[in-house]
C-alpha cells in the first residue's frame, strides 16, 4: 500500500475542504488525475456516536483507491472508540488525523490545530491511531504550530508516534488562510524526517505546484481551494502539461453534475450552482449562464443547459 501511493514520482492530494470535497467532486478528480482522496473531516465524537450524516459522508466512490478518512478529536479514548468503529468499514486505506484545522468551533473543543498546543497530547492519540487501526497507513494533517513556529517538533512528534506520511500545511493556526505560505519551513520540515511529506498551501495552479515541489523538494503536493472550479489541475499534473482543452473541461464538468445527482438525486442541482459559478469563471457570457441556472430545478434541463455552455464555450479571460 505504501508503495501504491507513493510510487517514485510525486503524488497529487486532494485536500479535504468542507462543503466541496464531498463524494462526487472526490470521484472526479479522482478519475481524471488525483493518486489520493480524502474525505471531509469527521468528527470522532461523531463516529463513535454513529450520526447518519457523519455516515453518509463515510461513502466512498469505487473511483477512490486508495482512500483516505480523515478524523478530528482531543480525546485518546473517543478517537480509539472511532478507530475502532473504522476498523470495521471496508475500503479505508488510511486513516489521517486533523491537526491542522484552524475554525474556532474546532479548536474550541481542543481539536484540529489546537492539538498543536499540546504535543504530548498530539503525540498520544497518532499513537492511539496507529495502535488501534487495521488499516494499512496512519497519516497526519499538521500546520507549522499554533501562535509561533515549532514545525520541526512537531513533525518528529508525529514521526516518532507512527505517522507514516506528513501532510503540512505552510502557516500556523494563527496565519488562517490568509497569512504567506512558508514554504521553506515545509522544506525544513522534509529535511528533518525520514517519512514522506506532502506540501500543502496557496498551490492554485499547474506551474505554482510544479515549483512548491523543486522548492521543497517533498513527496507529492496537496490542494484544496486550487482545484474548487478548476480540478483539471490533477489532469494537468498527471499528463505534465500546463494546457487543459475546453473538451477536457467539459468532460470534467459533465461528469461533475452527473455524478452529484447520482449521489444527491434532485438536491444535486440547487447544490451544483455554487459549481457553475466558479467553472464558469472567465467564459463568455458566464453571467447570463449564472442567472440562468438559478431558476433551473429540472434535471435534465439543468444539464442540457451546461452540456451546451460548455461544450461551445470560449474562454475570454
Amino acid at each position: 500500500m505504501f508503495e501504491k501511493i507513493f510510487p517514485t514520482g510525486p503524488v497529487y492530494v486532494l485536500a479535504p475542504l468542507a462543503g466541496f470535497t464531498d463524494l462526487p467532486f472526490r470521484s472526479v478528480v479522482k478519475k481524471f488525475g488525483a493518486d489520493l482522496t480524502v474525505s471531509e473531516m469527521l468528527s470522532s465524537n461523531a463516529l463513535v456516536h454513529g450520526s447518519k450524516k457523519t455516515l453518509h459522508m463515510l461513502e466512498k466512490s469505487p473511483y477512490e483507491d486508495p482512500y483516505s478518512v480523515q478524523i478530528s478529536g482531543s480525546s485518546e479514548e473517543i478517537v480509539k472508540g472511532a478507530v475502532e468503529f473504522l476498523n470495521e468499514q471496508d475500503g479505508i486505506d488510511i486513516i489521517d488525523l486533523n491537526s491542522g484545522c484552524p475554525v474556532p468551533k474546532v479548536v474550541s473543543h481542543g481539536s484540529g490545530s489546537a492539538l498543536l498546543k499540546d504535543l504530548p497530547l498530539f503525540g498520544k492519540i497518532i499513537k492511539t491511531i496507529k495502535e488501534t487501526s487495521n488499516k494499512p497507513l496512519t497519516s497526519v494533517k499538521i500546520r507549522l504550530g499554533f501562535e509561533e513556529k515549532n514545525h520541526v517538533e512537531i513533525a518528529k512528534v508525529a514521526e516518532t508516534n507512527g505517522a507514516d506520511f506528513l501532510a503540512v500545511h505552510g502557516r500556523t493556526r494563527a496565519g488562517k488562510f490568509k497569512a504567506p505560505v512558508d514554504y521553506d519551513a515545509i522544506k525544513e520540515i522534509k529535511e528533518s524526517v525520514s517519512i514522506p511529506v506532502v506540501a500543502n498551501g496557496d498551490i492554485d495552479s499547474y506551474e505554482k505546484a510544479k515549483w512548491v515541489l523543486e522548492h521543497t523538494g517533498c513527496d507529492g503536493v496537496m490542494i484544496g481551494r486550487g482545484a474548487v472550479g478548476a480540478p483539471w489541475i490533477f489532469h494537468q499534473l498527471k499528463t505534465g502539461s500546463s494546457e487543459v482543452s475546453l473538451d477536457v473541461r467539459h468532460e470534467i464538468i459533465m461528469e461533475h453534475y452527473d455524478r452529484m445527482i447520482e449521489f444527491y438525486g434532485r438536491r444535486g442541482v440547487p447544490m451544483f450552482r455554487k459549481h457553475v459559478h466558479t467553472y464558469s469563471k472567465g467564459y463568455r457570457g458566464a453571467s447570463k449562464l449564472r442567472d440562468a441556472v438559478n431558476y433551473i430545478e429540472d434535471v435534465k434541463e439543468f444539464r442540457e443547459t451546461l452540456d451546451d455552455f460548455f461544450k461551445n464555450g470560449e474562454i475570454v479571460s
